[in-house]
C-alpha cells in the first residue's frame, strides 16, 4: 500500500499522504490525506494539460491558508444557524466559526483532519475517518469513507457514514474548478435544474422560505453566465433547490468555459446545489505552479442537503442512524 502512497508533509503528528489517479484519456488527479482533499485536477487540453480546480503546491499551505479548497466538508457541511439544533429533545451546542454561526462542521471539521487512504488501483482511493461521539459538539461516533473513481475524464466520488446514534449529517466535495486554469470566473456559464432556491437571511442561513428562481439571478434553468451586464462577476453563494423526480442519470449542474474548450457536468442524488463563486477569497499565498488566485477566482458547485436542514423540519431530514446510515454520489466529468 505505502508504495502507491507519497508522503508530503505531516500534520498534529500525522503523516499527509498523496495518491495520483490516473485515467486512459489523460485525466489526473491527486488525493491526499489531510481533509480527503483533491489538491490537483489536469485535464488534456490543446495545447498540453491543465489544472481545472484550486489548490496549493505544497502542503503546508493547507492549514493555514486554505478556504476549503478541494476538502471534503462535514460533518454538516455548510451553515447551521446559531450553532446549536435540538434532537430528540436535546440541545446540542456546537463551536461557531462564522459569527455567530457554524460552518463546514467547525473550526475541526472533517475537512481539517487527516484520513487514513487505502489504493484501489491505479484510478481509485479510499479514505477513511472516525468522528468521536462528542467532536465539535455532535451526537453519536460516526465512521465515515469517501471514495474516489476515476474512469476516462469523469470522477465518481461516493460518500458514506455509520453511526452509533442519532445525528446530523451532510458531507460535501468543496471543489474549486476554473476551467480556464486562471482568472475570474465570471465569464464561465453554468446551467442546473434548478425551479426554486432556499432564501438567504442573514449570515446567509435559510430563513426557512422555498421561493421560485423566475425573474432572479439564480435562474440557471438555461446557460447563465456568472457575471452582470458589465461582465463583473456576481457574489454567489446560494443553495438551488434542485428539481424533484429529476432523471438522476442527466446533470444537476453544467458549466462551460467561456471559449468552449471545456465542459463541467455534476451529477448527484442530492436534493440541493450550492452555487458559489468565491467572492470571500483573499488567499495569501501562491496557488499551483505559482498562480495567484484572485477574489471570485473558482466556482464551487456543492452537491448537498439544504443548508440549516435541522433547524428546518420542513426541508429534507439530515438525520442519520444506525438503521439507517449516511449514503451519497455525485459524478463530475470535465473535457
Amino acid at each position: 500500500m505505502t508504495d502507491e502512497l507519497k508522503k508530503i508533509g505531516t500534520f498534529e503528528g500525522r503523516d499527509v499522504l498523496e495518491a495520483t489517479l490516473e485515467s486512459e484519456t489523460g485525466v489526473s488527479i491527486a488525493v491526499i490525506g489531510y481533509g480527503a482533499v483533491i489538491r490537483d485536477w489536469r485535464v488534456p487540453v490543446e495545447g498540453g494539460m491543465r489544472s481545472v480546480l484550486l489548490g496549493f503546491d505544497r502542503f503546508e499551505d493547507y492549514p493555514d491558508h486554505s478556504p476549503y479548497f478541494g476538502a471534503i466538508a462535514g460533518r454538516v457541511a455548510n451553515r447551521i444557524g446559531g450553532s446549536c439544533f435540538t434532537l430528540n429533545g436535546k440541545e446540542y451546542r456546537l463551536p461557531a466559526n462564522e459569527g455567530p454561526n457554524h460552518l463546514h462542521g467547525g473550526p475541526k471539521g472533517i475537512g481539517r483532519q487527516v484520513w487514513d487512504m487505502e489504493p484501489l488501483g491505479k484510478e481509485a482511493v479510499r479514505l477513511s475517518l472516525s468522528s468521536p461521539d462528542g467532536q465539535m459538539g455532535y451526537p453519536g461516533t460516526l465512521d465515515i469513507a469517501v471514495t474516489y473513481r476515476l474512469s476516462g475524464n469523469c470522477l465518481r466520488v461516493e460518500f458514506s457514514a455509520e453511526t452509533d446514534a442519532p445525528t446530523p449529517v451532510n458531507i460535501v466535495q468543496h471543489n474549486y474548478f476554473n476551467l480556464m486554469g486562471e482568472g475570474n470566473v465570471g465569464s464561465h456559464t453554468l446551467q442546473a435544474p434548478a425551479s426554486a432556491y432556499t432564501v438567504p437571511g442573514e449570515g446567509l442561513i435559510p430563513t426557512g422560505e422555498i421561493r421560485p428562481v423566475t425573474g432572479t439571478h439564480l435562474d440557471f434553468r438555461k446557460p447563465r453566465r456568472l457575471s452582470d451586464e458589465a461582465g463583473e462577476p456576481i457574489a454567489y453563494d446560494n443553495n438551488l433547490v434542485l428539481d424533484t423526480g429529476r432523471d438522476l442519470s442527466a446533470p444537476a449542474a453544467v458549466a462551460t468555459a467561456p471559449d468552449g474548450s471545456l465542459t463541467l457536468t455534476l451529477k448527484t442524488d442530492q436534493p440541493g446545489l450550492q452555487v458559489y463563486t468565491g467572492d470571500k477569497m483573499n488567499v495569501a499565498v501562491p496557488g499551483l505552479g505559482g498562480r495567484r488566485y484572485p477574489r471570485f477566482g473558482g466556482l464551487c458547485l456543492e452537491d448537498q442537503n439544504f443548508p440549516d436542514a435541522i433547524n428546518n423540519p420542513h426541508f429534507p431530514s439530515p438525520v442519520v442512524t444506525p438503521e439507517r446510515p449516511y449514503r451519497h454520489w455525485c459524478e463530475i466529468e470535465i473535457g
